[in-house]
């Protein structure tokens, strides 16, 4: 069938089971948005169009993340295209698989700075695990499906698809192909038959998979750490937990593997690193074989590389093998896929038991919590942990709310904790929160924010009331920049430059001008009345939670330092 390449572009999401959108138009992809009214798409594919390009970047993230699906997001060209930049970076480091499809200025307009004009392809190489030009309306159909299918493939990224718009008035022929047939057809199938781009899973090396086993069966003090790889791959969280289950060696977790296990599992000993667990980091230094999986061992991990488990014998299982040895240096690794290489190790593991090393390791208690007449931040937690039973997906901004909802909200599966872990994102979290909704509307969904990147984009309750997205948003509210302010504050003799957010919104009043409810709370008692009754609602809402200014995350070390040396307990 002949069809305009608008047409295709809709016919080949389609195929690929795509069922949202988020976007913004623009003038180069207005003939893409026709489509959505020309020829009925609009009924086949919601069309969530956001406040501003980064909200859909993130939306279509939150959405793959907490689905495992491949998110989508539509722009325009130029200013368009760059508002997506946060959002590319932000699924880059933490291989959430998203399409970004980018419409650009006619062929005969590129490269002569014309209105809205940016080379978005190079912009976004280095954050993309693809990104094309397209040049022919012949390729378009290859080149979406090639698209998806290495978002998805291996460890999981973003794709960035530039189309002109002359392109997409063109017309091309087009045969619709089910997904499953697209590895045999065109681009993709070429790929997949050139061994230096070979999409399909690396089996792992059986020798290494038999060391491993030999080095379980000599180590008496094992630790488990588990990233965020364990999560990103389909089917490999059961199998994880098999293995936890009959190696029995305590478990210490990075931000982005939060679910892997439940957060109240009895070998589960919680964050490591910066602001990990007295359990998790003193562990770390104590064990004589640490087990990484999934885990890259970022320097909010391996805060001294050279010092890190340094006694132990290290083992990195990655699917990515320029992960291996990049920040801290190993003593084994196997390159494979985290669920086939704990179903190997699975299959030959004999039980195994170690009640003096999990007792020592859980011997180390943090700081008691505190419980009187303010509001405090585990409180807010543990208060949505409780009226959600513990079911609700938790998005979450950058900073000190962030940590504390890492360590005070138990996740019981993969695609609970929807964080920036290695960007580090400010504003990430409305638009990951309504992304999630949207692909998981019987679930509860909560953003934990704080008042500074809450402030980054709020416009985005806009989107939550025109769609009636019931994203329930929890602000920790201490008028500072939290994270920042801690360090001025531990570090820097407490001279807090430029944190102080002695200014508005009226939050409920930014609410409430939305056309969304709002309330506030000052106490447990307070927080918990209001949180039942939004959770009721079904609809969006606004908590703005009065916390002190000088709350700090417990514990914390320093940049640089080892793990074991806490700056504060």
């Amino acid at each position: 069938m002949r069809m305009t390449c608008a047409r295709i572009i809709m016919e080949c999401l389609l195929e690929q089971g795509v069922d949202t959108v988020f976007g913004y138009p623009g003038g180069t992809i207005l003939n893409v948005y026709d489509e959505l009214e020309l020829h009925g798409y609009k009924d086949k594919i919601r069309h969530i169009l956001t406040a501003h390009e980064q909200g859909a970047s993130h939306a279509a993230d939150g959405y793959a993340r907490s689905t495992g699906k491949v998110g989508v997001c539509f722009s325009t060209s130029g200013p368009g295209a760059t508002n997506l930049t946060t959002g590319i970076a932000t699924a880059y480091m933490d291989s959430s698989p998203v399409v970004f499809i980018t419409c650009n200025v006619s062929e005969n307009l590129i490269g002569k700075d014309s209105f809205q004009e940016v080379d978005i392809t190079g912009i976004t190489m280095p954050i993309t695990k693809c990104n094309y030009l397209v040049h022919s309306p012949d390729e378009l159909a290859d080149i979406l499906r090639e698209a998806f299918a290495i978002a998805r493939s291996g460890r999981p990224g973003p794709v960035l698809i530039d189309i002109p718009k002359n392109i997409t008035a063109m017309t091309a022929d087009y045969e619709y192909l089910p997904a499953d047939q697209h590895p045999a057809h065109g681009r993709l199938a070429a790929m997949l038959r050139r061994a230096s781009h070979d999409l399909k899973i690396p089996e792992p090396d059986a020798g290494d998979v038999e060391h491993l086993l030999d080095l379980i069966a000599k180590a008496q003090r094992p630790l488990i750490l588990v990233g965020g790889g364990v999560i990103r791959s389909k089917g490999a969280v059961p199998e994880f937990r098999k293995f936890v289950e009959t190696l029995r060696a305590p478990v210490a977790s990075t931000i982005m593997g939060g679910g892997a296990l439940p957060g109240d599992h009895p070998l589960f000993t919680g964050m490591i690193g910066m602001h990990g667990s007295h359990a998790s980091n003193l562990a770390s230094s104590a064990c004589d074989l640490l087990i990484a999986i999934g885990c890259r061992f970022s320097d909010r991990v391996a805060t001294v590389p050279e010092d890190f488990a340094k006694q132990a014998r290290i083992v990195q299982i990655d699917i990515d093998r320029s992960e291996i040895d990049k920040n801290v240096m190993t003593d084994h690794h196997i390159v494979g896929d985290a669920r086939r290489v704990l179903q190997l190790l699975n299959e030959k593991l004999p039980p195994h038991d170690y009640p003096q090393w999990q007792a020592w390791v859980f011997s180390h208690e943090e700081v008691p919590l505190k419980k009187d007449d303010i509001l405090h931040p585990h409180e807010i937690l543990e208060t949505i942990q409780a009226v959600t039973g513990g079911k609700a997906i938790i998005a979450t901004d950058v900073g000190q709310h962030q940590m504390w909802s890492a360590q005070y909200y138990h996740f019981s599966r993969p695609g609970q904790f929807i964080t920036s872990g290695g960007f580090g994102t400010m504003g990430f979290g409305v638009g990951a929160a309504m992304g999630a909704a949207m692909g998981n509307p019987d679930v509860p969904v909560v953003l934990a924010t704080g008042d500074g990147g809450f402030r980054m984009n709020c416009n985005e309750l806009a989107t939550l009331e025109h769609y009636h997205i019931p994203v329930i948003v929890v602000i920790f509210n201490n008028h500072t920049l939290g994270m920042v302010r801690q360090w001025q504050h531990l570090i820097y003799n407490e001279r807090y430059s430029q944190t102080d957010l002695d200014r508005g919104p009226d939050f409920v009043k930014l609410a409430e001008a939305y056309g969304i409810p709002g309330d506030r709370a000052a106490t447990q008692e307070e927080f918990e009345a209001v949180f039942r009754r939004a959770a009721k609602s079904g609809g969006p809402w606004v908590i703005e939670c009065a916390i002190d200014k000088d709350a700090m995350v417990h514990p914390m070390v320093s940049a640089g330092t080892p793990v074991t040396d806490f700056l504060l307990d």
